[in-house]
């Protein structure tokens, strides 16, 4: 039998054959340093507009802008332990054999109940984990540190078998999250702890970065759905299942298209309809010399500028090609999956993650060395939550451990890891080697670590930066604290606003040799009260403190010892000690809390605090608040810039609205 004649070319098919050798795809093969620059000049690597979502919906997004509390956390004087709070001048020589004995008031503080009677002298509360201190308590006493005095049943009492510090097992108002601080910036991944820091913060809701649509797009007339039977000459595609999976990884939300076939005019219509509904497109196969290839000359009719490259000097990935419809990506990757998945991640992502407002990958690293000698109780293994920075010497990390306590939830938002205490140690000391559990696999220091006393308008600066893409870390321990890090080299800036009774000065006299004093801004300190109380009303603020001073039902919430309030405080009362001087949280939004909720009468805080609470003001002096600088940081980058950003006319502008005003070099 004679052979079968062949049956006759197929115009469309002599077309391609035409077309792939004449070789039109390929126009000029560029350097991957070539197509990246290409990239980066047709489209902005810059975050898509914001939307907001509800809390629950917020896990794995970026935030959009910055984030301030809502409320205090705690939002009131609690305490650490069960106990009885009481005045901790009552606990005065308490000990085994010379026991206290105070009356007990008649009601049991537990989670959730106001306090109705006040603490008087020789008088406690019992109260449990977590309760809101009374008034006129200024301590808590463990019960394990009491005996219950049962030789008068007419008059409950205790016996205390040790003294009491003042503060001792409070956990003041604000102490974890401060009214009206900046909780997150722009940028920032939202994980767990953050959504976890934002309801204590007394948020439901939180603006993120958009995600970018990105469609996803095959190609070929040889593909068949995951799952098909295979028919002959077919192909399963995995591009597809692959690149949404990347596109998700990378912060995008990918729109699965399907298949097509290497028809020209359908695959035109697809790309037109992808673009409509998406931020970017992406499409895997019909980018080499074959004769399936369409997509080139469809993206060559997208309009200017159209095709930005196509062919890379890469193995694997020669065929990639790039177009612009609109402002809007296209993206033609190879159809091999190695291929497509590397090109991908080189070209595709770094413009993926950037729409997301997410940073670029980085890598983890481990060890460290512990900055401060840290205790531990002997027979428990102690877990250490940590911030990392950059060792003064430039020799590895420091480990700055977050000491807030079990009931905080910023420290584990601050932490980059931790680290374990065994039970036998009875802790580490400065300096020991530590190896470091890295959270979320990051471990990259911050760009700029502060280390001292926090202040709104530090949040100001820090905002700014990051729109520069400068990441901060901000660790407040108090102006001494931060002080006593910069002279040993181990942070990059330490705010503080510390006075000097003997000659009335912020800052200056406590500079020392390698350190510089870059001026900051002024703020206003005065008397905090409740609205309408004629105690305050119409005073003059240093008339207010000495007619307060002498009224021992007008109760004073102090401020910790070596902070520039307490230092200013203590000179106006010359000697004086109130009823409720012992009461000494370590903010000012603890001082307006504790007044603003009737635990206290009055205090000395920062005016932006009061009229965040609402409270009554009365002006007392001006305090500076500077920022020392080691010298040997003066050169770094990220300082150079928080330095020009402090100083920006904008910068002024936005600190001067909130009642900060800049205090000049020559001052």
């Amino acid at each position: 039998m004679p052979d079968s004649p062949p049956p006759p070319p197929r115009p469309d098919l002599l077309d391609r054959i035409r077309r792939a050798a004449r070789q039109e795809q390929f126009l000029t093969v560029v350097t991957a340093d070539e197509a990246m620059q290409r990239l980066r000049a047709a489209f902005r690597f810059a975050r898509l507009p914001a939307e907001t979502v509800p809390l629950a919906f917020a896990l794995g997004r970026v935030v959009a802008a910055p984030i301030a509390a809502a409320c205090d956390a705690p939002p009131f004087d609690r305490s650490a332990v069960d106990g009885f709070a009481l005045r901790s001048a009552d606990s005065e020589g308490a000990g085994d054999t010379t026991p206290r004995r105070v009356l007990l008031n008649a009601e049991v503080l537990a989670c959730g109940v106001a306090p109705t009677i006040a603490v008087a002298p020789g008088t406690a509360t019992a109260i449990a984990t977590g309760g809101m201190i009374p008034r006129g308590a200024d301590a808590v006493v463990m019960i394990e540190h009491t005996e219950f005095d049962e030789s008068d049943a007419a008059a409950p009492a205790i016996l205390l078998k040790r003294a009491a510090a003042p503060g001792g097992f409070i956990g003041f108002a604000g102490s974890d999250i401060a009214r009206g601080e900046t909780l997150l910036r722009a940028g920032t991944l939202v994980t767990s702890r953050e959504i976890g820091m934002l309801a204590a913060a007394g948020h439901a809701e939180l603006p993120v970065v958009r995600r970018p649509r990105v469609a996803v797009i095959s190609t070929g007339d040889e593909l068949v759905p995951p799952g098909t039977t295979l028919p002959p000459g077919g192909i399963a595609d995995s591009n597809a299942a692959i690149l949404a999976a990347a596109i998700a990884e990378n912060g995008g939300e990918p729109l699965p298209l399907g298949i097509l076939r290497d028809d020209e005019a359908a695959l035109q219509n697809a790309v037109h309809d992808a673009l409509a509904c998406a931020d970017m497109v992406v499409m895997s196969g019909g980018t080499s010399k074959g004769a399936g290839d369409v997509s080139h000359r469809i993206l060559s009719r997208l309009g200017e500028p159209g095709i930005l490259f196509h062919g890379v000097a890469l193995k694997p990935g020669k065929p990639l090609c790039v177009a612009s419809a609109g402002g809007k990506p296209v993206i033609v990757l190879p159809g091999f999956p190695t291929s497509a998945v590397f090109t991908f991640h080189e070209f595709a992502v770094p413009l993926l993650r950037a729409m997301a407002g997410l940073p670029p990958r980085e890598e983890a690293v481990q060890p460290a060395r512990l900055a401060v000698r840290l205790p531990s109780e002997l027979g428990r293994t102690e877990y250490v939550m940590v911030s990392l920075a950059e060792a003064a010497d430039g020799d590895g990390l420091i480990a700055w451990p977050l000491g807030k306590g079990s009931g905080s939830v910023t420290a584990f938002s601050q932490a980059d890891g931790f680290f374990a205490i065994p039970a036998l140690d009875q802790g580490t000391e400065a300096g020991a080697g530590v190896t470091v559990r890295l959270i979320g696999g990051s471990a990259r220091p911050p760009d700029l670590v502060i280390i001292g006393s926090h202040c709104v308008g530090l949040d100001v600066v820090l905002e700014a930066l990051a729109g520069q893409g400068i990441r901060a870390r901000s660790l407040a321990v108090g102006s001494l604290g931060g002080l006593a890090a910069a002279k040993r080299g181990e942070c990059d800036l330490a705010p503080a606003h510390l006075l000097d009774p003997k000659t009335g000065a912020y800052n200056t006299p406590f500079l020392a040799p390698g350190l510089r004093l870059v001026p900051g801004w002024r703020r206003l300190q005065g008397v905090v009260f409740r609205p309408g109380d004629p105690r305050f009303e119409g005073l003059d603020g240093r008339a207010a403190v000495r007619r307060a001073a002498c009224n021992p039902d007008c109760l004073l919430v102090n401020r910790n010892a070596g902070s520039g309030t307490r230092i200013l405080l203590d000179g106006l009362l010359e000697g004086a000690r109130p009823a409720g001087y012992a009461n000494q949280p370590k903010s000012h939004n603890a001082v307006a809390a504790a007044v603003a909720q009737g635990r206290a009468d009055w205090g000395v805080a920062i005016a932006t605090v009061a009229r965040a609470y609402g409270l009554g003001f009365l002006p007392l002096a001006d305090e500076i608040y500077d920022f020392f600088v080691p010298e040997s940081r003066l050169a770094r980058p990220a300082v150079i810039a928080f330095l020009d950003t402090l100083r920006a006319p904008a910068t002024r502008a936005k600190l001067a609205a909130i009642g900060f005003a800049q205090v000049e070099a020559a001052d």
